[in-house]
């Protein structure tokens, strides 16, 4: 049988194309399925933050999601359907859910094995508590991207309510200096909103805790007032520099140094009494961190002075016996900082057998600090007892003792929930639910 050359002359081109195609997208599933399996052998499944649940009965596996996540390949295509294959590494991004044809992303928090307690906020960051708005990470939302978004979005809420523009009560008041905060307080500024912006600690808020150096930032943001954000990624000292650029060109006033004592509903109004007196009015925006208090070890020693629970400033541990203590991010940063200072000795102690809260970088820092000898990594291991010049640790149940000058402790904090109760403000634990 003889084939009509102009068939042949398209059939092979598609053919080629085809195969080459298919070899590309099996070449991609081998990758993803080995992701898959070093994170399963490593025990990093948990993913730390919001992150997508994909249901395989919807997806068509277009592989959308997998180019739309910025953070490289943390979802990948196995067996014609979409996989979280590197869950440690997932940040919270969203861009997954917004990039789906088929509608089969939802973003969740925490998973079957671990709870994370998240306040009650609604989709338009109202609380259970009516008048009363969360923004940021307090509502699970640890990107600066993020933050800054909702920040600008809650106020958009805000407006929204009724009773508002009256000269004896203020439209909102805005609690925490962090990106949603300031987000928030730019865009209240742009609506021409009453409002006060509270923060108890100095100018950034959390962002200027961060150890010197950080790179914080993955995505443009847009800024009320200012436009839109271009960073990719910038240091903590480039961004809050940003931010005071900003400050002083809009003419934003923030009451640093000011804590929120209570807040009290009045009405269709509340009363929010701080250090340094009371504001009536009629919203209130959370924006503060999740950390709250830091979460302590419990053991005898911790009240001695050379234990802190930040890294502000690696220099200060030059030459010294130096023990981490944490799993995440934040610990596994601190450690890599210390090692580049001159002549000091570090060691990064973890209860569990690995970092599956921290992300890629940081792991591969300490891995290859690690390596180089200028890292000592305990897994599997409890602080039993600081001292003034050792630290007494257990693993696999024998105790020993490290010469030790400076302890910092990287466990997380303890979310404010007491607080956030005195209010009337639900918190659930949610287990991979939204």
């Amino acid at each position: 049988m003889n084939l009509d050359p102009t068939l042949t002359l398209y059939a092979l081109p598609m053919a080629v194309v085809w195969i080459v195609y298919f070899g590309l997208r099996k070449r991609a599933e081998w990758r993803s399925i080995s992701k898959r399996e070093e994170a399963t052998e490593s025990g990093l499944l948990d993913p730390p933050t919001l992150h997508p649940e994909i249901d395989p009965a919807l997806c068509i596996g277009c592989g959308a999601c997998v180019r739309a996540c910025p953070e490289g390949e943390i979802l990948g295509l196995i067996n014609g359907t979409a996989v979280l294959v590197s869950p440690s590494d997932c940040i919270g991004h969203g861009a997954c859910r917004a990039a789906c044809p088929s509608d089969a992303i939802r973003l969740v928090f925490g998973t079957e094995r671990r709870g994370v307690d998240i306040p009650h906020v609604g989709t338009d960051f109202q609380t259970n508590v009516p008048g009363v708005f969360i923004a940021g990470e307090l509502g699970g939302m640890g990107l600066i991207r993020n933050a800054i978004e909702q920040g600008r979005q809650a106020i958009d809420s805000v407006r929204a309510l009724d009773g508002l523009g009256r000269p004896d009560v203020h439209d909102v008041i805005i609690v925490g200096g962090g990106p949603a905060g300031f987000s928030a307080s730019l865009a209240a500024m742009q609506h021409r909103l009453r409002f006060v912006t509270i923060e108890q600690d100095s100018f950034g808020g959390t962002v200027a805790h961060f150890p010197r150096g950080k790179l914080v930032m993955t995505a443009p943001a847009h800024l009320p007032l200012i436009g839109t954000v271009r960073f990719r990624e910038v240091s903590k000292e480039r961004l809050l520099e940003f931010w005071h650029r900003a400050a002083q060109r809009t003419g934003l006033r923030i009451n640093y140094g000011e804590r929120v004592e209570s807040v009290t509903r009045i009405g269709s109004d509340f009363e929010v009494k701080t250090t340094r007196g009371c504001y009536p009015t009629r919203s209130v925006l959370l924006a503060i961190g999740r950390r709250g208090t830091p979460r302590r070890l419990g053991v005898p020693g911790e009240g001695l002075p050379k234990v802190v629970y930040r890294l502000i400033d690696p220099q200060q541990y030059r030459g010294r016996h130096v023990l981490v203590v944490g799993g995440g991010d934040s610990a596994l940063e601190a450690a890599a900082n210390i090692v580049a200072e001159p002549g000091t000795t570090v060691t990064l102690s973890h209860r569990s057998e690995g970092f599956s809260r921290a992300k890629l970088k940081n792991r591969e820092r300490v891995e290859a600090a690690r390596k180089s000898g200028r890292l000592r990594v305990l897994m599997q291991t409890d602080i039993e007892k600081i001292g003034t010049h050792d630290v007494e640790l257990a693993q696999n149940g024998k105790r020993t003792a490290i010469r030790n000058d400076a302890v910092i402790v990287c466990a997380g904090g303890i979310l404010p929930t007491p607080f956030l109760k005195s209010i009337g403000i639900e918190v659930e634990t949610k287990y991979g639910t939204a």
